[in-house]
């Protein structure tokens, strides 16, 4: 699956939260503006909280919180749905890695 075509998008069900317009990488990860809907506000805190942990070395809680976005949301590609992802969203900022796979739990 290549990044440099086509828009990345976040979604709740079948509500759109967002876009992330892929515009860099440095593997695993993926970078680009994040375009949020109005929906996106009821999910922002998730991701605000999510990153005072890691900035704040909260990373025995990380796994918690971020557990929630995981459950909740889903990050669809340009050819689909990926199956496991990690991403980070601030000041209209996106960074996130996925897998077509689980990620390892180990």
């Amino acid at each position: 699956m290549g990044f440099g075509d086509g828009v990345w998008r976040l979604v709740r069900q079948e509500e759109l939260l967002g876009e992330i317009l892929v515009d860099g990488a440095d593997f695993p990860w993926l970078e680009g503006r994040f375009v949020p809907t109005p929906a996106f506000a009821t999910v922002k805190p998730w991701f605000d909280e999510s990153l005072a942990l890691l900035e704040a070395d909260g990373i025995e809680r990380f796994d918690d919180v971020y557990d929630r976005i995981a459950r909740a949301l889903s990050l669809v590609a340009p050819s689909g749905p990926v199956a496991e992802f990690l991403l980070h969203i601030e000041d209209g900022r996106a960074w996130f890695r996925w897998s077509d796979e689980p990620f390892d739990e180990d």
